[in-house]
């Protein structure tokens, strides 16, 4: 059971990590749909304690004892701990081998792997490592990292062709991160393995910053049949680690 004055403090800080301009006693109450009253009282005590601050237009923002906190709370989640019992329930749904991977020092590593009874055979293992311009997982990370991380890590890569469907040209796979980040996924048509065919979907955490991407992948000709299908369950699945790791979407 719920208790209703700790469900409302929880709702200001969600309601203040939405709105970092700050809000007022009566913006928040009318946001939340408080009692003004109440929500003044709550408001003020959540100051004095330090988990909100005032600044000098009279709006409330999140408090500095709120850092110390979610620094712990970072640490205590291990994304792929908090990852694989989503990527199971991904796995049963659509059928096929999924993937978690994670950025380490600009290469892109496979953190998870769940097989279905009818995987395609690949190379991919937990703890290998892959090129980050033509695999689902590395594209969905060069699509939703920021323009300049980007643009420094394909600065620095050689787009060397690793099958015939590899995308060597700069331009070309500028123009296919951009059509990833409208759709809200990523794609390998077997540019990292031929007859492999794969949707990958960004995973972010509390601070709002991409921590990991996930992936379906299949035979080309089983994935395509479905690729909306599959799609739809993959980014309903990002969302849910997203939120499970503290990501408050917008």
């Amino acid at each position: 059971m719920s208790v209703k004055s700790a469900q409302r403090v929880v709702q200001v800080f969600e309601c203040l990590t939405i709105h970092t301009e700050g809000l007022s006693i009566k913006e928040i109450s009318e946001t939340l749909d408080f009692p003004q009253s109440s929500t003044s009282n709550l408001i003020k005590t959540l100051a004095a304690e330090g988990y909100l601050r005032q600044d000098t237009q009279k709006k409330y923002k999140l408090g500095p004892k709120l850092i110390g906190i979610g620094t712990a709370a970072m640490e205590s989640l291990d994304v792929s701990a908090v990852g694989k019992p989503y990527l199971k329930t991904l796995m049963e749904e659509v059928q096929e081998t999924v993937f978690m991977a994670l950025m380490a020092e600009e290469e892109l590593v496979y953190v998870a792997k769940i097989d279905n009874n009818r995987s395609i055979r690949t190379t991919a293992q937990p703890g290998n490592k892959k090129p980050i311009y033509c695999t689902g997982l590395g594209k969905a990370f060069l699509s939703f990292m920021p323009e300049e991380s980007k643009n420094k890590l394909l600065d620095s890569t050689q787009l060397l062709p690793i099958t015939s469907h590899t995308i060597t040209s700069r331009e070309q796979l500028e123009h296919e991160l951009a059509e990833s980040r409208k759709r809200g996924y990523a794609i390998d048509n077997e540019e990292n393995e031929e007859g492999l065919f794969c949707l990958a979907a960004p995973v972010y955490g509390g601070d709002r910053q991409m921590q990991a991407a996930i992936s379906v992948a299949g035979p080309k000709e089983r994935m395509t049949a479905r690729k909306d299908q599959i799609a739809k369950v993959l980014l309903l699945t990002s969302k849910k680690i997203s939120a499970s790791l503290g990501y408050l979407a917008r």
